[in-house]
């Protein structure tokens, strides 16, 4: 679906950042950063860079149930941050791998089960 097609819908597709920042010193500091990290691909989020995590959703609507899973799931120590940014804007994101640029994530296909 190409960018901005559902500009005529209340709805606008976005996607929801988690980025983290986990203690890993002892062995229960790594075993809470690996079921957070486990949690976040539960939820339908991919890895974009180390810590850095993003799920695609149809809707600001949509993130809420995943913020609160998040917030419910949360380490007792470190940082985590949850950013919510719309379709457009993740779009006009500057990647470069090296001195390369790249395109953003494409929005991910979705299959529709009745």
């Amino acid at each position: 679906m190409p960018r901005g097609e559902l500009a005529l819908s209340g709805y606008r597709p976005m996607w929801l950042f988690a980025m983290f920042d986990l203690p890993v010193l002892t062995r229960t500091d790594r075993r809470e950063y690996a079921r957070f990290r486990k949690l976040l691909l539960k939820q339908g989020f991919c890895m974009l860079q180390f810590s850095v995590y993003a799920r695609y959703l149809p809707s600001e609507e949509a993130a809420e149930p995943h913020k609160r899973t998040i917030e419910a799931g949360l380490p007792p120590t470190g940082q985590v941050r949850l950013l919510a940014v719309t379709d457009r804007q993740f779009g006009r994101m500057s990647v470069f791998f090296g001195k390369k640029r790249a395109a953003p994530e494409a929005v991910p296909v979705q299959l529709m089960l009745f």
